[in-house]
């Protein structure tokens, strides 16, 4: 039986199930196209606000100066594209990027609404349309668990950086041992709930608790981006480990 990447008869996770490979970007686009419209609010609500602290942090992070090129990566409504383009300035250039047709659309109108003309585009990350060596800056904020090959998407963002470019990767990660039991309570019992109230659906906020516990933890993740040729690696524990900020940079 075959088990390359792409075959029909490759496997790998959706949450806690095992699901062909190519069926799993179809189950997250309908994940994404469920709760599109109220992902910000679930987002506040879910994190007691603290998603914005991270993602400034983030940005903290990213060394972007004014004049640089940065990508944004699975995008979805734009809060990390909003504030690069505020750091780049007009001389700048943000791209925000998101396979899914919905998140994209709202990322987008939202940037509008605040007054920024920022180009967007819906695209693969395991397949991204830039030329190499382009960006100063990669970034992927709680997408890379969404894909399929993690490995092949991490090549890529090496790929469009340039020489010494910096790649961020904020993701949920693996929370303080201690406080596992109090998080997984939170996490399978009450998020799906409060998902079914604001958005309908507790099933996607269930695939959500799922894939986190699915993705690398900190380190394992940290050899995945150098196997992936970035150096240079380190991350950032924030509240607890339920959150890492992943830190890299493309060789000179």
């Amino acid at each position: 039986m075959s088990s390359r990447p792409g075959d029909a008869h490759s496997r790998t996770h959706f949450g806690f199930q095992r699901i062909a490979e190519t069926e799993k970007a179809k189950k997250v686009a309908d994940v994404f196209d469920s709760v599109a419209d109220r992902y910000d609010l679930m987002n506040d609500i879910m994190s007691g606000g603290l998603h914005r602290l991270w993602k400034f942090f983030t940005v903290a992070q990213s060394g972007i100066k004014p004049g640089d090129k940065i990508l944004d990566i699975a995008g979805g409504t734009g809060d990390l594209a909003l504030a690069f383009a505020k750091k780049a300035g007009a001389d700048g250039t943000v791209i925000l990027t998101d396979i899914n047709h919905a998140m994209l659309t709202r990322g987008r109108d939202r940037l509008l609404d605040k007054g920024f003309l920022i180009p967007a585009g819906q695209c693969d990350a395991e397949a991204l349309p830039f030329k190499d060596n382009v960006f100063d800056c990669v970034s992927v904020s709680f997408g890379l668990r969404n894909m399929t090959r993690k490995e092949k998407a991490l090549a890529e963002m090496r790929r469009v950086l340039k020489p010494g470019g910096c790649l961020l990767i904020l993701e949920f990660s693996q929370i303080w041992k201690p406080l596992a039991p109090f998080y997984d309570l939170y996490s399978f019992k009450v998020i799906p709930r409060i998902g079914q109230l604001i958005t309908g659906d507790a099933e996607s906020y269930l695939y959500l608790a799922e894939s986190i516990r699915m993705h690398p933890d900190q380190e394992t993740l940290k050899k995945l981006i150098e196997s992936a040729g970035l150096e240079k690696v380190e991350y950032f524990n924030l509240t607890f480990g339920a959150v890492a900020l992943h830190r890299a940079q493309k060789p000179e």
